[in-house]
């Protein structure tokens, strides 16, 4: 994938504002503001996981949750909507059931901001092999899901809307700024004590929340049920 990738949108940057900024995952600060410049687990980083699949719809009647399991915290359970974000959450299921997400990290984290991970590489610059489709109003789709405490939304490159492919980030805090730039796709139903206290214990080693490698929280799994 292409540099620049998972910076996610620290466009609250606006005028200056301190890097409260946005997750995308590039190392540039646009839309995707976040560096999320890290470098991940070992496991992660010498075998990328980059698969081809095609992901299948979800039935849009039946209730998906997404079980992500933390080493060392625990679990964080998100509640998917599929019929405000359909194309991004059947990705999200096709790369978890396909254990595409196991072993990855938490490479990038801001206190009162946001959790970002899903990135094979660990440094914000990586994915799986599909990109999709951005699934929010500034892409001309309408999604009314917002970017509140504990929402999961995706990360993009800021040079294209239609970047999304595997790395995530969940909201500590409410952030307003993201609405209509990044597609969210669910919120968190139990577990947010899990993310307060990774973002709490977080030591970025710069002001776009780029994480440690040795210290880049460990996702077991994210198993998927109805």
């Amino acid at each position: 994938m292409k540099k620049g990738f998972v910076k996610i949108l620290a466009v609250a940057v606006l005028a200056g504002i301190l890097t409260s900024a946005v997750l995308t995952g590039c190392n540039d600060s646009s839309t995707q503001t976040s560096t999320t410049a890290a470098t991940s687990t070992e496991s992660s980083a010498e075998a990328p996981k980059k698969e081809t699949y095609d992901p299948t719809p979800l039935d849009p009647d039946t209730v998906y949750f997404a079980d992500i399991d933390i080493k060392d915290y625990g679990k964080i359970i998100v509640k998917l909507d599929q019929k405000s974000a359909p194309i991004t959450c059947a990705n999200f299921v096709a790369l978890a059931n396909m254990g595409f997400y196991d072993g990855l990290t938490f490479h990038r984290i801001m206190k009162d901001f946001m959790m970002q991970g899903g990135d094979p590489e660990g440094t914000g610059n990586g994915g799986s092999e599909n990109t999709i489709k951005g699934e929010f109003s500034a892409n001309g789709v309408e999604n009314p899901l917002l970017h509140t405490r504990g929402a999961i939304s995706m990360a993009r490159a800021s040079y294209s809307m239609d970047s999304a492919s595997s790395q995530f980030f969940i909201v500590h805090q409410t952030s307003p700024h993201l609405d209509g730039q990044y597609a969210c796709f669910g919120y968190v139903t139990d577990g947010m004590s899990v993310v307060d206290k990774i973002c709490e214990e977080a030591e970025p080693i710069d002001n776009n929340g780029t994480i440690e490698k040795e210290k880049q929280p460990v996702i077991n799994s994210i198993k998927i049920r109805t």
